[in-house]
C-alpha cells in the first residue's frame, strides 16, 4: 500500500461545496471569484460552508486575498488581509490560504506579521502558502522561508501554467521541503493526470477545481454590462469522485 494522498478541492459557491463533498473531497479551499484565481470569501459563504463541511468532518481552509491582480500588497491591503483572516477564523474555518510577494521574492516581513497575527487568534491554525510562490525567482529558497514562517502546506504549479508542466520543479520543491512542509500540486489537475503527477513528484496532497462548463453562455446583456467575463464553471461531483477513485486505485496497487 502506498501512502495516502489528500484531495483538496477549491470552490466558490455553496453548490460547488456540496458537489465537492458529494464527490469525496477531503479538504476544501473556500474562495470567492475563482474566475480570477480566488478572493476572500464573504462571511455568509464562509459560515455556511463551515457548517456543511464540518458536518461531514471535512476541514475548510479559506482564501485570504483582498483584491485580484498581483500579490505585492500595500500596507492597507495587508491590514485588510489581517482583518479578513481573523474574521474567518472566528467564523470557524480550520485554516487559511495566503501569499504575498515583493519584487521577485516572497515578502518575508508581510508574511511573518500576518502569520503571527493569525496564530495569536489560533495557535495551531493550518496555513497554506498559495500560488504566489509561482511568481518568485527562487522557488526552492521560498520553500525554506515558508517552512520557517510556519506554513504547513504550499500550493504550486511549479511555476508553470499547469502542474503537469512544472513536475521537475514540484519534485525539487518536495525534496527541498524534506518533510517540513507539504507540497501540493495545483492547476489543471484532473482525474486523467492526477496519478502521473503524484508519481512524478512524490507528493502527499493534490489540489483541483474539478470544474466543468456550467451550460449555456450568460445573457449577452450580462456580459455587455460587465457582470460576468464569460460562462461560469461549476465543480463536478463526478470529476471529484473520479479524482478520488484514481488516487485510491493507485494507492492500493
Amino acid at each position: 500500500m502506498k501512502a495516502h494522498v489528500l484531495l483538496e478541492v477549491c470552490v466558490d459557491t455553496i453548490d460547488d461545496l456540496v458537489a465537492a463533498l458529494d464527490g469525496g473531497a477531503e479538504r476544501i479551499e473556500l474562495c470567492s471569484a475563482l474566475s480570477v484565481g480566488g478572493l476572500t470569501p464573504s462571511a455568509g459563504l464562509a459560515s455556511r460552508a463551515v457548517e456543511l463541511a464540518q458536518a461531514q468532518s471535512v476541514p475548510v481552509r479559506a482564501m485570504v486575498r483582498p483584491r485580484d491582480g498581483d500579490f505585492a500588497y500595500s500596507a492597507v491591503d495587508l491590514e485588510t488581509a489581517e482583518a479578513e483572516g481573523i474574521a474567518l477564523l472566528k467564523l470557524g474555518v480550520d485554516g487559511l490560504v495566503f501569499g504575498a510577494t515583493r519584487a521577485a521574492f516572497l515578502d518575508r516581513d508581510a508574511l511573518g506579521r500576518w502569520c503571527d497575527a493569525m496564530r495569536r487568534v489560533r495557535p495551531d491554525v493550518g496555513l497554506t502558502l498559495h500560488r504566489a510562490i509561482d511568481l518568485v525567482a527562487d522557488q526552492l529558497g521560498a520553500v525554506d522561508l515558508a517552512a520557517e514562517l510556519g506554513f504547513d502546506c504550499i500550493l504550486s504549479s511549479g511555476g508553470a501554467e499547469r502542474a503537469v508542466e512544472g513536475l521537475p520543479i514540484l519534485d525539487a520543491m518536495r525534496e527541498r521541503a524534506g518533510g517540513r512542509i507539504a507540497i501540493m500540486p495545483g492547476s489543471g489537475v484532473r482525474s486523467a493526470n492526477v496519478v502521473s503527477i503524484v508519481e512524478a513528484t512524490g507528493v502527499g496532497a493534490v489540489h483541483a477545481s474539478a470544474a466543468v462548463g456550467a451550460g449555456a453562455a450568460p445573457d449577452p446583456r450580462v456580459l455587455e454590462l460587465g457582470f460576468a467575463a464569460g460562462p461560469r464553471r461549476r465543480t463536478c461531483a463526478r470529476e471529484v469522485h473520479a479524482l478520488r477513485t484514481a488516487l485510491d486505485t493507485w494507492e492500493s496497487a
